[in-house]
């Protein structure tokens, strides 16, 4: 398979794929986003930071404010 493909059938191709998805963008279904539930802090546990981490995190204050 040859990866030369001449210009106009090159931009003939894409206007082709463009109106296929324009006619088909009205039968696309978008699903409902399903938002997660919010966890109580006292279920968080066992979860650690490195102090290299801790401290990078910590320093970036400094730049925000």
């Amino acid at each position: 398979m040859s990866n030369n493909i001449a210009l106009g059938e090159s931009e003939t191709g894409l206007a082709e794929l463009r109106g296929d998805c324009a006619r088909m963008a009205p039968h696309w279904v978008v699903p409902t986003k399903i938002a997660p539930a919010p966890v109580t802090p006292s279920l968080i546990h066992g979860v650690t930071v490195p102090p290299a981490s801790a401290r990078l995190i910590d320093a970036m204050a400094e730049y925000g404010d």
